[in-house]
């Protein structure tokens, strides 16, 4: 299995980086009061294979500094501030380790510029006609930024020009977005056939509130009930499956798709806490899940479309499971899972993705690295999943331009399987007293506005993509208990969100509806 040794010791994140180690980048910020020590944090180094490594950064009269334990060429992805969007990671170029310190500004430009012109190219490549306008952006962003190059050696003159590079560029890949989803929206008209993947929301264990169920079924044709361990079987040997129960005849009643699970959520909040009795006991606790999953599987097949076997995979930190343990549960769950019900697809779910977990603690397996063990084991996995819980720190996904959302998506539908996602994207900074996730958001301006604008343009793009089975929003309301803060579809007092209503636009303007019973399953 491939492998990566971190070289961080366990909460050793933060400091100064000793003046010439080995794997030390150095970047100039300008203005220098633009990076906080909250930004630094969040920065991430990755190799060509696009992993991210553990990294020791400190913030030094106006200058970031990056250090890793090894000589290699990477690029830095790094919160940003954009105009009309807030913070955005942005990624620079392959960087070589040099004794001079970097811009800041115009690398992140340089590499901004760069994804963009690949994504065009890449598009073009399959068809894609980018309208004028976009080409048009794309080449005043190639100007701002070799003005932004050829005036390095005036630091405050060059990052003016590059961030006026930056927001070009983000303003064009917002225009070829649009256009690759009107484009695979035009085909559809065209053969007959419309965007045919699921949109669909997590609905909890507890009961469907009957004021929201219409609202619901006119926004979603699919949900996801996720069977959490911890709900069912609190007390060992006693499961309950009457909420399970009702929701998965909720959702057939509405003549829904159904995901089910995650089964196994590797997560304190998705196992019973009696399992801590069997803490390391990797022998122990797959007995006990494997009977658990069994129990589900048997109960719920035939009336499910999709099963979550595990999710958090990369991420959980429980029971004291090392990686190789993780890896070898989920596995024997997998093929258990594909054993008793070898007609729905069975799928293994990853939290962050991009792998930003890897900045702030010592872990020996990237998001990827898990992926391919699990391919070239020849598991009977019907498909992959990302957990995506944007703009949050810690436990989230940082918010991306879409043309990184694209290219990532691109580069994990390499394994030929069908991709799947799990969304949360903040409606508002304000206080949730029911979110059990220690999270914050290191960008003040999500709003109902910004929420609306990420879910039309990013959902949209990403159902676009013809290796994506479906989408699902992963927090049904506020007024329960629920992950992270203000992502529900529903607020605290029940009432519905806007977003509800850009989710229902993107199924009408974009998504077929199964008319049958089979299709519905």
């Amino acid at each position: 299995m491939p492998h990566c040794r971190s070289w961080v010791n366990s909460g050793a994140f933060a400091g100064h980086c000793p003046p010439h180690t080995m794997g030390t980048y150095r970047f100039q910020v300008e203005p220098p009061d633009r990076l906080t020590e909250e930004i630094a944090q969040q920065a991430l180094l990755s190799g060509i294979d696009r992993g991210c490594w553990p990294v020791r950064w400190s913030v030094e009269n106006g200058h970031l500094i990056l250090s890793r334990g090894a000589a290699e060429s990477g690029r830095l992805h790094l919160p940003w501030p954009a105009p009309g969007r807030g913070w955005v990671t942005l990624v620079t170029g392959s960087l070589m380790e040099t004794p001079e310190p970097y811009l800041l500004p115009l690398e992140l430009a340089r590499g901004t510029v760069c994804q963009l012109r690949n994504q065009l190219s890449d598009w073009q490549a399959i068809g894609l006609a980018p309208p004028a306008a976009v080409v048009s952006q794309a080449e005043q962003a190639v100007k701002q930024l070799a003005r932004a190059a050829v005036r390095r050696s005036d630091p405050p003159v060059s990052a003016q020009w590059a961030e006026a590079a930056i927001a070009s560029a983000l303003d064009a890949g917002d225009a070829l977005a649009a256009a690759y989803v009107e484009a695979a929206a035009y085909s559809g008209r065209r053969t007959g056939t419309r965007m045919s993947g699921w949109l669909g929301c997590d609905v909890g264990l507890r009961p469907i509130d009957p004021a929201a169920a219409p609202l619901l079924t006119s926004a979603f044709s699919a949900f996801q009930v996720p069977i959490r361990w911890r709900q069912i079987e609190d007390v060992e040997g006693t499961p309950d499956w009457s909420p399970a129960d009702r929701q998965i005849q909720w959702c057939a009643e509405q003549g829904a798709k159904i995901c089910a699970g995650p089964l196994l959520l590797f997560d304190p909040q998705g196992l019973p806490d009696w399992l801590c009795l069997w803490e390391g006991d990797l022998e122990g606790i797959a007995g006990f899940a494997s009977t658990y999953v069994r129990s589900a599987v048997e109960r719920y097949r035939g009336r499910v479309g999709a099963w979550v076997v595990a999710g958090r995979v990369n991420t959980g930190n429980v029971l004291g499971l090392s990686e190789e343990d993780k890896l070898r549960l989920t596995a024997h769950l997998v093929e258990l899972v594909a054993s008793l019900d070898p007609q729905t697809p069975v799928l293994v779910s990853f939290d962050q993705p991009w792998g930003e977990y890897l900045a702030r603690r010592p872990m020996d397996v990237p998001p990827l690295h898990y992926v391919d063990a699990m391919v070239q084991a020849e598991l009977k996995l019907g498909g992959l999943m990302w957990e995506l819980n944007i703009g949050f720190h810690p436990g989230g996904t940082q918010a991306r331009t879409l043309f990184e959302f694209s290219r990532h998506l691109d580069l994990w539908s390499g394994f030929q399987l069908p991709l799947w996602i799990s969304l949360g994207v903040p409606g508002g900074t304000g206080p949730d007293s029911l979110a059990v996730r220690n999270a914050s958001l290191l960008d003040g301006s999500w709003s109902p506005k910004a929420q609306w604008s990420f879910v039309a343009r990013y959902v949209s793009m990403i159902l676009a993509k013809p290796y994506v089975q479906g989408v699902f929003w992963n927090t049904l309301t506020e007024a329960e208990p629920h992950d992270f803060p203000g992502t529900g579809l529903f607020d605290a007092h029940g009432q519905p969100k806007q977003v509800l209503r850009a989710l229902a636009a993107i199924r009408q303007t974009y998504l077929a509806r199964p008319h049958t019973e089979a299709d519905a399953r």
